[in-house]
Parts: structure tokens; C-alpha cells; sequence
């Protein structure tokens, strides 16, 4: 049986090549970023400097819906809030075909990870939040999914039950609490009402590179409709009063720009359990490229899903807790 993926006849020679489609010459210099999803790389020109390459995944997305991220990131540019957009070429696209890809190019953004440490960077961070949530709020996405309790919750657990993935031992327990979980945070979202709007959804500190100038914003490739707080929630970490301290900070900044309900808060530990059954789920369905099980080997072993059942437990706990507190 062929273990062929499609991936494999992603040649330097072929990333050279579809980049040169935007009239640069390339040098040669080729670096493969930290990416698993799509494969994105740095390709320096010989007339602009570096550029990046990125590859989207065969078959994940359609047309439709990559033009949408493509959209969303111009429009957001266009209001000047620090998103890296994709160049459009000669003939006016930003989403391209070669060699049986589809890709796109952008400009190379230099910059460091974020450390978040000072209130003030929580604040302008907030503020770009702000700005994003403001022009997310102005229309809606027609081609790309939500941030729901079924796609990120229910098809994940049907997906890994229905693959055989777990332990035979584990099989019923996981199934029993993640049932009990997904129907108690499906009565939270009820319950909450949340809006919708056009989201990064994706919007943790790997997604952000940081200058002196502030934060740049970078991959848009999960971008979903879906509450605001799923843009927020990421962002917090340490104890419940550090939490509390970071997410005013943040909303310091963020209404300045756009109103935020303060009852989503209570949507962060419902958020934070879809986000574990669908990351696994993702591993699961990633599988097949041998990307995955080199950088993720710890994934599908016994270990590993009795540490998912007990973090499920621990989210459980979580769930019947008060939200953060927030004073507007």
C-alpha cells in the first residue's frame, strides 16, 4: 500500500518556481517555518528581500473560504491594524495555483514572541482586539465554519470513538464524560446567547509577532465566525487572580474600540474543553502525514489519553466555577 501524501511533491524546485509567478526572482534561499497545518516557507528574492510561501492543505478548505480569510486579512489592513495580508499578484490574486497547489505569498514579518508582561502591552494588544472585533462585527462570513459546540465539540469525540483510537478501558468513561460535558456547555452557550462575529479564532501568543512597535498578527487560517471572548481566552494563563488581572487589562484596551458582553466570560472554560476534544481530533485526522507522528509522538499512546480523560475531569471541576471577574 502506498504511503505517498500529497505533500511529497512539495519540491524546493516547485516552491521557487510558484513564488517567481509573482515576477520576483528568487535566490535560492529557502527556510521551512513552524507550521503543520499547511507548509509555509521563507524564500528570499533577489529584488524584495524575503518573502513567505504558504501551501494550503490539499482538500481542507475550499476556494470559497480561503478567499474569505484572504479578504478578511485585506480588509483588516486596510484599516491599518497590524495584520500580515497576502500580496496579490500581476493579475490581481492573492490565492494561486502551481504544480497542483494552491498557495499564497506574503511579506516577510520579522519579530519576537511576546512575553505580555507589562500591563501596557495587554492594553495595546486589547486595543488591536478592538479594532478587529469592530470590523469582524461589520459583515459575516458565508463560506467559513463557526466556533460551535458541534464542530469543535460533538464531531470531534464522534471522530476519535469511531476511530478506535482509545484504549479499550477508556472507551466508555471517555464517551460518558464528554456527553455530560458537551450537553452542560451546549446549555451554557444557550443560555448566553453569545453574538457572532468574523474572528481570528486562532489567537494565541504563537500567532502574534511582537516589534517595538507593537504586536503583527499572523495566521488567519482558522478564522470562524464566533464569540468575542474566543479571541480572548488564549491570551491568559496562571491563577484565577492573574486571570482576572490580564483580561481587564485587556478589555481596558478592547472597549475602548468595541463593546464587550462581560457575560461571555462565562464562556472561557466551556472554550477551553471544546478546544482539548478538538485538538485531538486534529492530531487524529493529521495523521496520515509524516509530519505528524515525527513532531507529535507522544500522540495515540495510553499515556496520553488517560492525561486527556483526567484534564476532561479537571474541566468538569472548572465548569461549575464563577466566570472571571470583570468591572467594566
Amino acid at each position: 500500500m502506498s504511503t505517498a501524501h500529497p505533500y511529497d511533491a512539495l519540491t524546493p524546485d516547485l516552491i521557487l518556481d510558484a513564488v517567481e509567478t509573482f515576477g520576483v526572482r528568487c535566490t535560492g534561499g529557502l527556510l521551512a517555518l513552524n507550521s503543520y497545518e499547511n507548509r509555509v516557507y521563507r524564500v528570499d528574492t533577489e529584488e524584495h528581500g524575503a518573502r513567505v510561501a504558504k501551501f494550503y492543505r490539499p482538500a481542507r478548505w475550499p476556494d470559497a473560504a480561503i478567499l474569505e480569510e484572504h479578504a478578511f486579512c485585506l480588509e483588516l489592513a486596510e484599516q491599518e491594524i497590524p495584520v500580515v495580508a497576502p500580496l496579490r499578484r500581476e493579475d490581481g490574486e492573492t490565492l494561486c495555483r502551481h504544480g497542483g497547489f494552491r498557495f499564497a505569498v506574503f511579506p516577510w514579518q520579522p519579530g519576537r514572541a511576546p512575553e505580555l508582561n507589562r500591563r501596557a502591552d495587554h492594553e495595546q494588544l486589547g486595543r488591536y482586539l478592538g479594532r478587529l472585533h469592530r470590523v469582524g462585527a461589520s459583515a459575516r462570513f458565508a463560506h467559513r465554519p463557526g466556533v460551535t459546540v458541534e464542530s469543535y465539540g460533538r464531531e470531534s469525540v464522534a471522530f476519535l470513538l469511531d476511530g478506535g483510537l482509545l484504549p479499550d478501558y477508556l472507551v466508555e468513561g471517555y464517551r460518558s464524560l464528554t456527553t455530560l460535558l458537551l450537553d452542560t456547555i451546549d446549555a451554557r452557550f444557550a443560555a448566553i446567547a453569545p453574538r457572532g462575529l468574523r474572528l481570528h479564532a486562532d489567537f494565541h501568543l504563537s500567532n502574534l509577532l511582537w516589534t517595538d512597535q507593537g504586536p503583527h498578527i499572523v495566521d488567519f487560517d482558522d478564522c470562524r465566525m464566533g464569540p468575542a471572548v474566543q479571541d480572548l481566552w488564549m491570551l491568559l494563563s496562571g491563577t484565577r487572580a492573574e486571570m482576572e488581572t490580564q483580561v481587564g487589562e485587556l478589555l481596558e484596551g478592547y472597549t475602548q474600540f468595541m463593546d464587550f458582553a462581560a457575560a461571555e466570560l462565562a464562556l472561557i472554560e466551556p472554550l477551553r474543553t471544546l478546544r482539548l476534544l478538538h485538538y485531538s481530533a486534529w492530531l487524529a485526522r493529521r495523521w496520515d502525514d509524516p509530519a505528524f507522528p515525527r513532531n507529535f509522538p507522544w500522540f495515540n499512546t495510553t499515556r496520553y489519553w488517560e492525561e486527556q480523560v483526567q484534564y476532561l475531569r479537571e474541566q468538569q471541576a472548572l465548569l461549575d466555577e464563577p466566570p472571571l471577574a470583570w468591572m467594566p
